[in-house]
């Protein structure tokens, strides 16, 4: 029987994104274990297809007390090699293991999230850079997901995500709308992407534009929309999950970010870069300064 470990994820997209390093750097120091993954609902599909993990287990926050004795009890059913536990501080210590790595004890790390995730396997694998972050799909989800953009052959396909969690992180609209129309002879397709309550943003984005324009806000759940990403050329958004699964779906993705910290949360990956709004809030950041900072992340990486 193969070994077997414990990986207690982050909640949120985009931070359940950045534990996906910390997946494939211990897989890498032992292929041989079978990874269950304690998450979310909302970002529990995000490891759906991860080909060396085991089992999902649901943690509900909501649940209480009564939900932790419940997620003990049903973990305590196995015994595992190493828990690797980035949430919480004493989960590991009541479940059966011969060994836990947890934030709290973890050395000194780099000022990104990743590293710090990553810090919490030194203890085991030494001092390593950080792998990129991983979205694991099927060829099935492409297919689909170049149906639902409706591109043909070459197209170039810009994928534009105008939402966020909060109003502070929102670009305006009508930048996107301007950011399409600098970019037109660079791009033969836009996708908008978001959640449902987005979808009315995505209207307004679409409207502005003159590309042929496809508005898939609410129409994706997590995995579709990686694949969407995964063929488009270019991604352009808000500091929000949908960056953190372009750029580990390897699409290379510009994050325009306004209250926030880029430093310690923009997307990992030598595929992002992310841009500042020079102002209090993003209303100053210029549509024309994220078409240049496109075009150069786009020579750069000779995309």
């Amino acid at each position: 029987m193969s070994p077997q470990a414990l990986l207690v994820a982050l909640s949120n997209v985009g931070d359940a994104v950045l534990t996906t390093p910390v997946l494939e750097a211990l897989h890498a120091f032992d292929p041989r274990l079978v990874i269950d993954i304690v998450a979310d609902r909302r970002s529990a599909q995000l490891f759906e297809h991860c080909p060396y993990r085991g089992r999902i287990v649901l943690k509900d926050k909501r649940a209480g007390l009564g939900g932790v004795v419940a997620l003990v009890r049903e973990l305590r059913r196995v015994r595992y090699r190493y828990v690797v536990d980035l949430r919480t501080h004493v989960l590991g210590y009541l479940l059966r293991t011969d060994r836990v790595l947890a934030k709290w004890r973890s050395p000194p790390a780099g000022v990104h999230a990743v590293e710090e995730h990553c810090a919490v396997l030194q203890p085991l694998v030494g001092d390593r850079v950080p792998p990129p972050a991983r979205i694991w799909l099927t060829e099935r989800l492409r297919a689909d997901a170049r149906i639902a953009v409706g591109a043909r052959g070459e197209e170039r396909v810009l994928a534009l995500g105008p939402g966020a969690n909060w109003p502070g992180k929102i670009w305006p609209a009508a930048r996107y709308r301007e950011l399409a129309a600098r970019v037109c002879a660079d791009f033969d397709r836009i996708v908008i992407l978001g959640n449902s309550a987005e979808r009315e943003l995505g209207e307004q984005v679409r409207a502005g534009i003159t590309l042929p324009a496809v508005n898939l806000a609410g129409a994706t759940d997590l995995l579709q929309a990686a694949a969407v990403l995964g063929g488009c050329r270019a991604f352009v958004g808000n500091d929000s999950g949908l960056g953190h699964l372009a750029a580990a779906i390897g699409t290379p993705t510009l994050v325009v970010f306004g209250p926030g910290n880029p430093v310690r949360y923009r997307p990992w990956g030598a595929h992002a870069d992310w841009l500042g709004s020079p102002g209090a809030g993003l209303d100053d950041l210029a549509a024309a300064t994220v078409a240049e900072g496109l075009r150069e992340l786009l020579a750069r990486l000779g995309a």
